[in-house]
């Protein structure tokens, strides 16, 4: 296949409404765990602590996710510029590398999404006691 500039360009929007995904995500995190330590500071409960290590978790899974986009990012800028000074067996090789960290990002974020909803499932079954 011949790669054109085109090609991993195409992954330039894709790759940058994905990282602001994980960033809204992050940013989401970010206030619960704020408001967990308030809540944990008043009346340290086992729940709240298991809400926090559930929280480190998510937030490291995310920080992962953000990386390897991040990286996937790099590789198609990478390969576009070895496409420039024509060096394509580099090009493929590298855009190959840059698709395989955008499924990693995304495969992260499928088992951070898993982690949210078993999270909201014990949150929903606590009230419901």
């Amino acid at each position: 296949m011949q790669l054109t500039l085109s090609i991993p360009a195409l992954l330039f929007p894709a790759i940058s409404l994905t990282m602001l995904a994980y960033n809204a995500r992050y940013l989401a995190i970010a206030a619960l765990i704020r408001q967990l330590h308030k809540q944990y500071l008043q009346e340290d409960s086992q729940p709240v602590k298991k809400q926090i290590e559930q929280l480190r978790k998510r937030l490291g899974i995310i920080k992962n996710m953000q990386a390897s986009a991040i990286v996937s990012f790099l590789l198609s800028a990478i390969t576009m510029f070895l496409i420039y000074v024509e060096m394509n067996v580099w090009a493929n090789i590298i855009f190959g590398i840059s698709l395989i960290f955008l499924m990693v990002s995304l495969l992260l974020s499928l088992i951070e999404v898993q982690l949210s909803t078993k999270a909201l499932g014990i949150q929903l079954s606590n009230m419901e006691e």
